[in-house]
């Protein structure tokens, strides 16, 4: 007999727990729009009870680059220190297409806390994490995916950012780095 197979959940549970970082534990759930990272955030907090900072606070259709700065400013860096976080998230319903900044989150302090969203493992940030996760789906899946969220009106812009990841993730290397990979492809 075979042992049980062990769950994608339960395997990222073995590796942040045997990770060697000092202080808290952060664990990047990373990978292309439209792949499943949110599910598998969901999934880790609803299982454990580590509570998630999403990308998509800080993300906009503009740029993969120009809001970074600002989250290890405001998340990463205070987290990394021990501290609570409080963060100003985009302002999707006002300024979809911009840059905008609405209300107003926070977040206590935690030993671990789920990174989640587009670039979160990206290597400015790859050696504080204790667990990197690499999402991934058929591009197909993935447009298909966020047309169902964000309509046929937005298939140009999810059309034009699934190329821009293509691109950042291949430069960044970020692949290469996980340490569990999820392929979520008609799941």
């Amino acid at each position: 007999m075979h042992p049980p197979a062990v769950s994608v959940i339960e395997q990222i549970h073995a590796v942040v727990l045997a990770a060697e970082v000092p202080g808290i534990r952060l664990v990047g759930v990373d990978g292309p729009g439209g792949s499943g990272k949110s599910t598998i955030a969901r999934e880790l907090s609803d299982a454990f009870g580590w509570p998630i900072v999403e990308i998509d606070d800080f993300l906009s259709w503009v740029s993969l680059d120009r809001w970074w700065p600002r989250f290890e400013s405001e998340v990463i860096a205070p987290l990394l220190a021990g501290r609570s976080i409080r963060y100003q998230v985009r302002d999707w319903a006002g300024d979809e297409f911009g840059e905008g900044l609405g209300g107003w989150k926070g977040l206590a302090w935690s030993p671990i806390v789920i990174i989640e969203g587009i670039g979160s493992t990206r290597t400015a940030v790859a050696g504080s994490l204790a667990c990197r996760v690499w999402v991934d789906a058929p591009p197909s899946d993935r447009l298909e995916r966020g047309l169902v969220r964000d309509g046929e009106s937005h298939r140009d812009l999810w059309e034009r950012y699934m190329a821009d990841e293509t691109r950042f993730f291949a430069a960044d290397h970020t692949v290469d780095r996980a340490d569990v990979r999820i392929d979520t492809g008609r799941r």
